[in-house]
C-alpha cells in the first residue's frame, strides 16, 4: 500500500507540470482555464504574504504588470525574446497571467515587488488583527 501512495505522490506533480506546459498538437491547450504559464510559490507568515514567480528573461519595467482588484492579485507578463545562431533563429513570445486570492488581512496598499535572477518576489504586509470576514448584526425591535 505504501508503494502505491509513494507512486501517486510522485506521479501527480509530474502530471500537473505536463498539463501546465501544454500538450503538443492540441491548439488552445495552453492558456486554457485553470492552466497557467507562470509557476509560483506562496508563503504566508504572521507578518506578510509572499509570492515568488518564475519569470526568467523578462524586463520587469517593460514586461511585468501587477494589479490588485478586491482581494485578488493579478500578475501579467509578456515575453518578447529572440535567439539567433549562425543558421537558426527562434522567437519565444506570448502573454502569461496568474491570479491569486490574497488573505483578508493583507495590506495590499503597502505591497513591494522585486525582480532578481528571473524571480519576481511580491511581499504584502498583513495586519496583526485579523478582521473577521463575517459579523453579526443585532436586530432592534421598533415600536409600532
Amino acid at each position: 500500500m505504501n508503494s502505491m501512495l509513494e507512486w501517486r505522490s510522485h506521479l501527480l506533480p509530474d502530471l500537473f507540470d505536463w498539463f501546465e506546459s501544454g500538450i503538443a498538437g492540441l491548439p488552445g491547450m495552453r492558456g486554457a482555464p485553470g492552466l497557467h504559464g507562470i509557476r509560483i510559490e506562496e508563503q504566508i507568515t504572521d507578518d506578510a504574504y509572499r509570492l515568488r514567480a518564475e519569470l526568467p528573461g523578462l524586463d520587469p519595467e517593460r514586461d511585468i504588470d501587477l494589479s490588485v482588484t478586491g482581494d485578488v492579485l493579478t500578475l501579467q507578463a509578456e515575453r518578447r525574446e529572440e535567439t539567433e545562431h549562425k543558421r537558426h533563429s527562434e522567437f519565444r513570445y506570448g502573454a502569461l497571467a496568474r491570479s491569486v486570492r490574497l488573505p483578508s488581512n493583507a495590506r495590499w496598499g503597502e505591497a513591494t515587488a522585486e525582480y532578481k535572477d528571473g524571480i519576481l518576489t511580491v511581499t504584502i504586509p498583513m495586519s496583526e488583527s485579523k478582521e473577521s470576514a463575517s459579523r453579526t448584526i443585532r436586530v432592534q425591535r421598533k415600536g409600532s
